[in-house]
């Protein structure tokens, strides 16, 4: 029994030394496959042994990365994982024959490769790609890598900052129609949006909601093409747009509105040009964010203009209403006499010969003094009426001074409060209405 595990050690030995262990490589495949990079067979034809069979090219991708959306120029860069494989019927090699090698890793330079394109491209890509591509022992031949796309999007920024946007990513062969290579999408939608939710890794200001996967034909010269279209929903996140640019508009509306309340009215004047000149600059920066070219206008830029407008209005009112008050002083100023200036002239009447003033000798009074038997109750009564005359020539001129003054004052402040009152009711239906309509989906 103690010998029995020599035994079977030196059978072990003895069946190395007669039968050697096979030792392969991959380089041992290719050179079966006869696979080299100037080998033609394989490079420039499409690996179908018979013509009239298409090549299906199972084609898929995955979002991890939004990198930017810019509205301005309508461009949408999303990052890409982009996978394609399909079967190659001049490679086949039993993994037998070769130590159990079942797939092969070469550079992409020693097979033919579908000439696939993306439709939206504006830009084309200057970083690294992938070098290589994988092939098993059936024929089968996979290509991943990864894409920065910089392609076109047309944008609605009808609701902006409170807009959800939708780019397409239309994925086509140049030369190849449906006849010789035949598109399928490798995933469904459900698939495609489950998988970029799990691997996204950035969004910058957006929101990922879903992807939409269809298969479609267009016909071009008489040729049908396949075409997988990806259709990416995203959301704008507005917190930021709205703390930054929307609060501050409201601030300065409610400024404007307490500006009313300003007793100065030259203050009041040079305060309300100053929060519209704060508002032209919120002005500027919204026109470098938003298309200069749009199907609809943006609700955003009616909020700004017409509260722009508002201010302006408010403005107008302040400068009205201050016209109406220096006019009223004007016409009180060269209206109204002063009384020295009627006791000037009472005074003048008469002088006495030595040239010295007499402004009690009126002719009344010299009557007074003529007469030698008056007692002292009728000089009274004539001097009372002398008074009453100079009251009755004064008096209505005051009183039409003071009447007018009142009016034009009694206006303006009627015409400041009715203005307030409606100004005040007018923007909060227009903020009702503009915030109800960015609400609605």
């Amino acid at each position: 029994m103690s010998y029995f595990p020599f035994c079977a050690i030196c059978l072990l030995f003895l069946v190395d030394l007669v039968f050697p262990k096979q030792v392969c490589s991959k380089q041992d495949v290719l050179e079966h496959l006869n696979l080299t990079r100037d080998n033609e067979k394989f490079t420039t034809c499409r690996p179908a042994l018979d013509w009239t069979h298409p090549t299906v090219v199972y084609f898929d991708i995955y979002l991890y990365g939004i990198l930017s959306m810019i509205e301005k120029s309508q461009i949408f860069v999303p990052l890409f994982w982009m996978s394609m494989s399909w079967n190659n019927e001049r490679i086949s090699w039993d993994p037998k024959d070769f130590c159990g090698i079942k797939s092969v890793i070469l550079p992409k330079e020693m097979l033919w490769k579908p000439d696939l394109y993306v439709l939206e491209t504006v830009e084309k890509e200057d970083g690294p790609l992938n070098p290589y591509l994988y092939i098993t022992h059936d024929g089968n031949v996979k290509m991943e890598d990864d894409h920065k796309i910089v392609s076109t999007c047309t944008m609605n920024v009808h609701k902006f900052p409170f807009d959800t946007q939708t780019c397409h990513i239309t994925v086509s062969s140049i030369n190849y129609s449906d006849k010789e290579m035949k598109l399928v999408p490798a995933s469904n939608s459900s698939k495609a949006t489950q998988v970029a939710r799990e691997s996204i890794l950035t969004q910058g200001e957006w929101e990922f909601l879903n992807i939409s996967v269809s298969l479609q034909n267009e016909n071009y010269e008489g040729l049908t093409y396949d075409r997988i279209k990806y259709t990416i929903s995203v959301r704008r996140m507005p917190l930021m747009h709205f703390i930054n640019f929307q609060l501050p508009i409201l601030f300065f509306l409610v400024l404007d509105l307490a500006s009313f309340f300003i007793p100065d009215r030259g203050e009041k004047l040079c305060f309300k040009v100053t929060v519209l000149l704060g508002i032209s600059v919120l002005l500027l920066i919204l026109n470098d964010i938003l298309p200069s070219k749009s199907h609809r206008c943006p609700l955003i830029a009616v909020y700004v203009v017409v509260i722009f407008s508002f201010m302006l209005l408010s403005l107008l009112e302040t400068i009205l209403v201050i016209y109406i008050i220096n006019m009223n002083s004007e016409q009180d100023a060269k209206g109204v006499q002063r009384p020295e200036d009627h006791n000037s002239d009472t005074d003048n009447r008469k002088r006495d010969s030595n040239g010295v003033e007499a402004p009690l000798e009126s002719l009344m009074l010299k009557e007074i003094y003529s007469k030698e038997k008056m007692d002292d109750v009728q000089l009274l009564q004539l001097i009372l009426e002398e008074l009453q005359t100079i009251k009755q020539t004064l008096v209505p001129r005051t009183l039409k001074a003071k009447t007018a003054q009142i009016y034009w004052l009694g206006m303006a402040k009627r015409i400041n409060r009715v203005f307030y009152v409606v100004y005040l009711i007018s923007v909060s239906l227009f903020l009702v209405f503009i915030f109800r309509e960015w609400k609605v989906e």
